[in-house]
């Protein structure tokens, strides 16, 4: 039988592809981005009351009232914008499945939709299978940030949606206010919707503040934020984030997520809602926790061959390998793994068309004895 591909320039995963390499080279991992250390103890003993008291069956599509509580009462706290728990906020199953679901109901078949290279790469895979057309524009380097005019050279009358990720995914940049400026007037001027993935939001550095698109009123009426709990709780592999968007943009959001995953993980709602209310300095917390990973990941590696950009949030560091080997990027993590036995992700994954850059992706969300194993190895190439 033959059948013809929706996503034709969609293979396996860059980072299946690097995590079986490590597997099979007995490498450090440093690519996949999640934490190798556990989630917090108050969250997994939250969790085994919740399947204890019998919340194993399906939560409610929208997710269950005492998190989506919890979540607009951050968004409040946070970013100064008040928000309808029962309206404009809707609990998923994970991060990946709000990106699908609010590209989905927006996007239309030969909508184009702006996204800024480099950019994570479920963004145009979703663009496509709801037939619309990914515009990239690329970050200018070498600090990754928008060129706004490039992205208003790019507007037609098929621009329907402009997706903005900040904390960066891979580079670790992270908006200033005038990205916020810019963005909502682009956004206004052309009658744009805007996705934004701030799915790092808790993670910024150097005591700055994350620029969410929700402390604009200008932009948080007309977007889509979304977050995941993953990321901020140690906890990948349960897969359930949120999105936060106006009244009407969460009605079609949540005809696609009622069909899509319907419900999410209920035990772990439960968790969630309740550590949420009782330990709020997690969150908190989660930048001065990473920032010391971080500081301590570029401290081991300063002996090293690579050149470290700067990183402003997440917990991703670029590497720039031009001094030890002028090979492309794919060819250099592979080399990598086999010969120095740390994994890592070539950055050209992130790019439609990737510029020369040498750049390879290490994630320092790992345990202080993984960051010395890996920081060993890669100081003897």
């Amino acid at each position: 039988m033959q059948i013809e591909t929706k996503l034709p320039k969609v293979g396996t995963t860059i980072f299946t592809v690097m995590s079986q390499l490590a597997v099979e080279h007995k490498a450090v991992n440093l690519g996949q981005g999640f934490p190798d250390f556990e989630t917090p103890a108050n969250l997994r003993d939250a969790l085994a009351r919740a399947m204890s008291d019998g919340r194993n069956q399906y939560a409610p599509m929208s997710g269950i009232p005492k998190l989506r509580e919890q979540i607009a009462l951050l968004v409040e706290r946070l970013y100064a914008r008040r928000v309808s728990a029962d309206t404009e906020v809707t609990v998923t199953s994970g991060a990946t499945e709000a990106i699908f679901a609010a590209i989905a109901c927006s996007v239309h078949t030969g909508d184009e939709v702006i996204v800024l290279d480099p950019c994570y790469d479920c963004y145009e895979p979703a663009i496509a299978l709801a037939g619309g057309k990914a515009v990239h524009v690329p970050l200018s380097l070498p600090d990754f940030a928008v060129d706004w005019d490039r992205v208003r050279a790019a507007i037609t009358p098929r621009t329907r949606l402009l997706m903005v990720n900040s904390p960066h995914n891979p580079s670790g940049a992270v908006f200033a206010e005038p990205d916020l400026d810019a963005l909502a007037a682009i956004a206004v001027q052309h009658g744009l919707l805007v996705l934004s993935d701030e799915v790092y939001e808790h993670i910024v550095f150097d005591g700055r503040k994350h620029l969410s698109v929700s402390r604009r009123p200008a932009l948080a009426e007309r977007s889509f934020v979304i977050s995941s709990f993953g990321k901020t709780w140690h906890c990948t592999g349960w897969k359930v984030g949120y999105c936060v968007a106006p009244k009407a943009l969460t009605a079609e959001f949540r005809k696609v997520h009622q069909y899509l995953t319907f419900c999410t993980f209920h035990p772990a709602q439960c968790a969630f809602a309740e550590v949420m209310e009782h330990d709020p300095q997690h969150a908190r917390e989660l930048a001065g926790f990473y920032q010391a990973k971080c500081d301590q990941f570029r401290q081991l590696l300063a002996g090293s061959r690579f050149k470290l950009p700067a990183v402003h949030g997440g917990y991703f560091q670029l590497a720039d390998y031009s001094a030890i080997r002028d090979i492309d990027d794919l060819n250099f993590c592979e080399w990598m793994v086999r010969e120095a036995g740390v994994a890592a992700i070539p950055v050209s994954a992130f790019y439609e068309t990737a510029p020369d850059s040498h750049l390879i992706r290490f994630c320092f969300a790992k345990s202080d004895a993984t960051l010395e194993a890996a920081a060993e190895r890669l100081c003897k190439i």
